[in-house]
């Protein structure tokens, strides 16, 4: 028995040409990549923060932490608030 590549018949010419150019496959997957992976152009600045606004967010505190904060009653979030701000010094 012959080889597989006894088998197949060889490539000519007009087979060739009938199936069109070839397609440089690397090319296209790297602009594709730096299609995908290129930074987009600056975003414009966000618009400043008003003073006074709350930003809603989700912490993770220590019960005995909260007991403390909520153990003189309404306004432990803003005991909170004072006692980030003092620690962050503003």
């Amino acid at each position: 028995m012959a080889p597989w590549f006894n088998a197949i018949p060889p490539l000519c010419y007009k087979t060739a040409m009938a199936r069109g150019p070839t397609r440089d496959t690397r090319s296209e997957a790297e602009k594709a990549f730096k299609t995908a992976t290129t930074k987009p152009a600056d975003l414009p600045a966000p618009a400043p923060s008003v003073p006074g606004v709350k930003e809603m967010v989700s912490l993770r505190i220590d019960r005995d932490v909260l007991d403390f904060f909520q153990g003189d009653g309404p306004g432990w979030q803003e005991r909170i608030n004072a006692a980030l701000r003092k620690a962050a010094g503003k």
